[in-house]
């Protein structure tokens, strides 16, 4: 949405392709709570820019419609586009832009050792987002206020069993964004969090970092956690402390796994069909180094946001701006060399 959003501001036309019903994306279908920095309301700040983009004249948005073939340079390309009723329109564009997003780990696809379909108990960030987006954290099993509750760092991200090598970035943020909520809405619950290493990056490490274990108490226990098992109606969690070297055993009522970024079947599919590279964990490659953070193997064709890698918001409005604005100078400069 930033992307057509700023192509039109620049006065050029935009066809805005979305397979879903409607825009919105991850934060949207995923009913995130808030942002993880600024704290503002996903569906306020969604509903608007929804708006603003679905009334701009200049960009035409293609609900439940996928691309489908691709063909063409940059300044001529054509573009398939086949929507849910199975109808196909080529469609001449000059440049694109690929904001095909990420999807969420799954927690019990490689690896049982954590129950998270054993478990109505064990949830992920993503189902965390859902409670708290409706204003209230509660135990699945019971519908009651949990008395503690866990986080535990790192699934699916950093872990080269399963060929995830890499940090998802905005995990460890996101696990003390919703610690803060979660003390907020259920003030007597203890609320700890796991981790490997806690990965802030720039005011993250103040603004959140700091204020959940200052403001908030939550407790952050540098350990690697092995096992759960369910013991008494609760979740025994097994693991290592590994600041005091030692065996660790805690009993809790919710455990959240933070669960990390992946490419989505959106990009997996569509890079084939564009023809751009895509890096061996299957995102979008970035081809132009530091100093060109958007563009792809293929000439007139850019990415923004996490279908490139794992983003947070502020990577993603950004590469989105940048994307923008060079998918307009493709579009331009026939015209500037006639």
């Amino acid at each position: 949405m930033e992307a057509a959003r700023g192509i039109a501001s620049l006065g050029s036309k935009v066809v805005l392709v979305e397979l879903r019903e409607r825009l919105g994306g991850t934060p949207d279908s995923a009913s995130y709570s808030s942002f993880t920095l600024d704290h503002r309301k996903v569906s306020d700040v969604l509903a608007s820019t929804r708006e603003e983009v679905e009334s701009n004249p200049l960009i035409d948005v293609r609900l439940q419609s996928r691309l489908t073939a691709f063909e063409g340079k940059a300044g001529e390309f054509k573009a398939t586009l086949t929507n849910i009723k199975g109808t196909s329109e080529v469609v001449d564009c000059a440049s694109v832009v690929i904001a095909t997003g990420f999807q969420h780990f799954d927690p019990g696809r490689e690896t049982q050792m954590y129950g998270y379909y054993e478990y109505e108990d064990v949830i992920t960030l993503v189902d965390a987002e859902k409670m708290l987006s409706a204003g209230k954290f509660v135990r699945p099993s019971t519908g009651e206020p949990p008395k503690a509750v866990c986080f535990i760092q790192c699934v699916g991200s950093r872990d080269r069993r399963i060929g995830n090598e890499y940090c998802s970035k905005v995990c460890c943020g996101v696990s003390s964004k919703e610690a803060i909520e979660i003390r907020e809405l259920v003030p007597d619950c203890k609320v700890f969090v796991f981790y490997i290493d806690m990965r802030m990056y720039g005011f993250w490490e103040d603004r959140i970092y700091w204020k959940a274990q200052e403001e908030h108490r939550v407790n952050f226990v540098r350990g690697i956690v092995t096992e759960i098992i369910q013991k008494d109606g609760r979740l025994l969690v097994k693991g290592e402390d590994t600041t005091m070297g030692r065996p660790m055993e805690v009993t809790m009522d919710v455990v959240v796994l933070a669960v990390g970024m992946e490419p989505s079947r959106g990009t997996r599919e569509v890079g084939p069909i564009l023809g751009v590279a895509q890096e061996k964990h299957g995102f979008i490659e970035l081809t132009g180094g530091s100093f060109d953070t958007v563009g792809t193997s293929v000439p007139g064709i850019f990415v923004a946001g996490a279908a490139a890698g794992p983003k947070d918001l502020d990577d993603s409005i950004s590469m989105a701006g940048a994307a923008a604005m060079k998918a307009v100078a493709i579009a331009r400069r026939p015209a500037v060399t006639a």
